[in-house]
């Protein structure tokens, strides 16, 4: 198998966009990594091998699926824009293991991909993703429910609602869904210096190991997310009166505060301050 021919540093990268007449897209969120000692640690603390295959999503010049190719059994990457995928084919044309795929990764059909792409493969998720699709694309990879982890560099923020706990800032209705479906963990931080454009924000790495079973059956998975919905969607309020508009037709309000008595809080609590088996709990006597 031939090397693949990438050279990861800002003057490389910079001569490549130049060479290709590229300009970097604000509006799709390109930010490429520059720094080579990124990559490579972040997929030794991912835990892939050959026995794994990895979708990657916005590969831009290939820095982070450079890596992945030499650990991973195999690897398709997704990028959006179409100036990139003739590079990327160029880059890895020696490499039997990559496969470049242009594609919108919110549109794609993510369990059909992972079923032609991966067989036999222990499917996860390595990628540097774009800032601005961020929340949705972990939904995506999530729902698939074909991940083994996701491995992914986000906004240093986004990575801390992602693992915040019960009554921080951060916590809120996305801490919940991501801790639910995997147990998340921030990896390591990412300065800025370490992409050309520089972001005006620092990164971070987050690693999600999905849970080998959900806590509560389809019916109730779905009531335990309205509840969650609505105790943050007005997190001012007590959680009675945020849920009480949600489940009036069948609850009334004294309904709801001896259910809450019953779980043990407090009439007047708010539901920022809940864990999951907190919620869990109330959706049951709901």
């Amino acid at each position: 198998m031939e090397e693949n021919r990438i050279s990861v540093n800002t003057g490389s990268v910079r001569e490549l966009l130049r060479f290709h007449g590229i300009k970097l897209s604000k509006s799709i969120g390109q930010n490429f990594l520059v720094d080579a000692n990124i990559p490579a640690k972040i997929v030794k603390l991912s835990g892939i091998g050959k026995s794994s295959g990895v979708l990657e999503v916005g590969p831009g010049l290939g820095t982070l699926t450079s890596e992945l190719c030499k650990s991973a059994g195999r690897v398709v990457s997704v990028e959006l824009d179409k100036r990139l995928i003739p590079i990327l084919e160029d880059i890895f044309s020696g490499q039997t293991n990559v496969k470049i795929i242009r594609g919108d990764i919110l549109k794609l059909d993510i369990g059909k991909l992972a079923d032609e792409q991966f067989n036999g493969l222990e499917c996860h998720v390595c990628a540097n993703l774009p800032y601005n699709i961020t929340t949705p694309a972990i939904t995506v990879f999530i729902d698939a429910g074909v991940f083994k982890s996701i491995t992914i560099m986000v906004q240093k923020e986004v990575a801390r609602r992602i693992c915040a706990i019960p009554g921080s800032p951060e916590y809120g209705a996305f801490s919940v869904y991501a801790n639910y479906h995997t147990t998340p963990e921030i990896l390591f931080d990412v300065p800025p210096e370490c992409f050309i454009p520089r972001p005006k924000v620092t990164s971070s790495v987050v690693k999600m190991i999905s849970r080998e079973k959900y806590l509560l059956d389809e019916e109730k998975e779905k009531t335990f997310f309205r509840v969650v919905r609505a105790a943050f969607g007005q997190r001012r309020k007590t959680l009675v009166n945020a849920l009480f508009p949600v489940f009036d037709k069948t609850h009334s309000k004294d309904d709801i505060k001896e259910i809450i008595t019953k779980c043990g809080f407090d009439i007047n609590i708010r539901g920022e301050v809940l864990s999951i088996d907190d919620y869990i709990c109330i959706c049951n006597y709901l």
